[in-house]
């Protein structure tokens, strides 16, 4: 059975499930999207503040 996770969403998102949400989980920080909520990214809490850096400026992680 899989693990309890309390995943949180920005109160800015609207509710149709187009958002990505966050939780924290086992020391690291996962990431999905509210409408594939089957496909989870890990990063840890130091590469967060980078990333989402990284998207605010449109660079394209490959």
């Amino acid at each position: 059975m899989g693990e309890l996770i309390a995943w949180q969403k920005s109160s800015f998102s609207e509710s149709e499930g187009s958002c990505v949400e966050l939780a924290w989980h086992g020391g690291s920080i996962a990431m999905r999207e509210g409408d594939d909520p089957g496909v989870v990214i890990r990063i840890s809490p130091a590469g967060l503040g980078p990333l989402i850096a990284s998207v605010k400026s449109g660079v394209r992680i490959t």
